[in-house]
This record gives C-alpha cells, sequence and structure tokens, in this order.
C-alpha cells in the first residue's frame, strides 16, 4: 500500500514507520502524502486506540526534509509546501487518539517538527534533536518555531533556531522537549508501554484533555472555558458510570468509549 513507509496495527497501536534508511528517512512530498493517510486511519479505524511513529533503521528518525525538492521552489510554492505539511501535523496534533514520537537517531528540522507535533516524545540516547533551517537560508516551515518555543520556551527556542545547533537526547529531556530517554533496544517497548496504561483509560477523556491542552496555545481559544465545557460533556458518558463504579467497587475498569 505504501512505498516509503509501513504500518503495523499491534495490540491497538498503529505502528507508522517512516521508511527510508538509505536517505536518513528524509521527508519528501510522497512521504508526506503516505504520513496523512496513515493519520486518516488513526481517525477512522475503530480498531486503532493509538499511534506511535518512527523512522527505520539504527541511524535517524528523520534527519530533515529532501532539500532537492526545495531548490526550484518559488515564494508561492514555498508557502503551498509549508501550508501542506501543517495540515498534515495539525492532524497529528489534534488527534483525539494519542500519538507519540519514538525518536532515535537524527531528528532535525522537518523531522524534529513531526516529534514535536506528537502529544509526547521517546528518545533513544542517541537521539539529536535540532532545527538547522538557517544554515540553508530559510526557517522551520512545519510548525517548529511555534511548537518548539511551546515546549522549551522562547530563549532556547530562539537560540537553536538561531544558531543550528544540535542537542542531544539528555539535553532534550532536561529541556522538556522529550518525555523520556531509553536505550536504542528499549526505545519501542517503553512508547508502546505508554501507549497502553493510556489504553486502560477512558477514550473520550483522554480526547478531551488533548483537546483542551491544545487550546491552551490556540490564540483565539479560551482554554479554561473548552475545559469546563468538556468536563461537563464527560457527564453525558457511560465511561463516567463505569469509572465511577469501578472506583467505588474498588476494580479495574472497563471503559468502552461511550
Amino acid at each position: 500500500m505504501y512505498n516509503t513507509i509501513t504500518t503495523e496495527l499491534k495490540d491497538g497501536i498503529l505502528e507508522i514507520t517512516i521508511n527510508r534508511p538509505d536517505k536518513l528517512n528524509a521527508l519528501n512530498q510522497e512521504v508526506m502524502k503516505e504520513l496523512a493517510l496513515a493519520i486518516d486511519e488513526v481517525y477512522k479505524n475503530k480498531a486503532v486506540k493509538s499511534a506511535l511513529i518512527t523512522g527505520s533503521g539504527p541511524k535517524a528518525f528523520i534527519a530533515g526534509a529532501d532539500i532537492s525538492e526545495f531548490l526550484q521552489l518559488s515564494p508561492e510554492q514555498g508557502t503551498e509546501l509549508a501550508k501542506r505539511g501543517h495540515v498534515i501535523f495539525q492532524r497529528i496534533e489534534d488527534s483525539h487518539k494519542p500519538i507519540a514520537a519514538a525518536v532515535n537517531g537524527f531528528a532535525l528540522g522537518g523531522g524534529c517538527e513531526l516529534a514535536m507535533a506528537c502529544h509526547f516524545r521517546v528518545a533513544s540516547d542517541n537521539a539529536k534533536f535540532g532545527q538547522p533551517e538557517v544554515n540553508l537560508g530559510i526557517i522551520p516551515g512545519y510548525g517548529g518555531t511555534q511548537r518548539l518555543v511551546q515546549l522549551v520556551g522562547k530563549g532556547k527556542a530562539l537560540e537553536l533556531m538561531m544558531t543550528a545547533d544540535m542537542i542531544g537526547a539528555e539535553e532534550a529531556h532536561r529541556l522538556g522537549l522529550v518525555n523520556h530517554v531509553t536505550s536504542a533496544d528499549e526505545l519501542l517497548p517503553k512508547t508502546r508501554s505508554i501507549l497502553q496504561k493510556v489504553h486502560t483509560k477512558a477514550p473520550l477523556a483522554i480526547a478531551r484533555v488533548i483537546k483542551c491542552v491544545n487550546n491552551y496555545f490556540v490564540w483565539d481559544m479560551n482554554g479554561f472555558e473548552t475545559e469546563m465545557e468538556e468536563f461537563g460533556k464527560c457527564f453525558g458518558t457511560k465511561d463516567l458510570q463505569e469509572g465511577a463504579a469501578a472506583f467505588m467497587e474498588k476494580r479495574q475498569a472497563n471503559f468502552r468509549g461511550e
């Protein structure tokens, strides 16, 4: 079905692997189109409870964009390229099902931006993060100027984007860019274990947490208002009834997403 990515549904987790190891999994337009289709499956397939995005091979998560595609673009075409990327990455961020990035090796440029669009990030101890676009005379175009600020703060984000410096996994963890650092062997098991834990929680509540947190960063939305509205909606769900009953009966809840 795909040429540049692979997908596998395992225990409710759709594992999406960018599969261009000979190109360090660089993003080109075919990858972006196929990634968009895979994200559509996350939204539409009821068997998918969450998703995990990673890169093929030991060297890179995604080492950036395919620069060869940039050389003949006009300013208008460059803007359209950015818009297409923004739409795809926004669908990842807005997914009502959790999407995690399992980052091995280089996560640079568009790769760092893709990881930041996910709901959380787990990195192997050999991971390297960076937004080196100014080395090419451009800037991040898939949301990097916004999401990096959200995750590490304005001052450090500006420094990283203006110097094009790379940082290792431990510094990324210290700054809040990644949630956990593991060995390469434990990267996927650790990421899966977090998603499996989320699977035991009420899916409608998880979706509402994602929506409320995302609205904190939307300029024309009031996150507090969103929280009150989404909190109220929970009282119309069977999941709340099940969760409350399970708590009172001291048993594990069996949520159905209803």
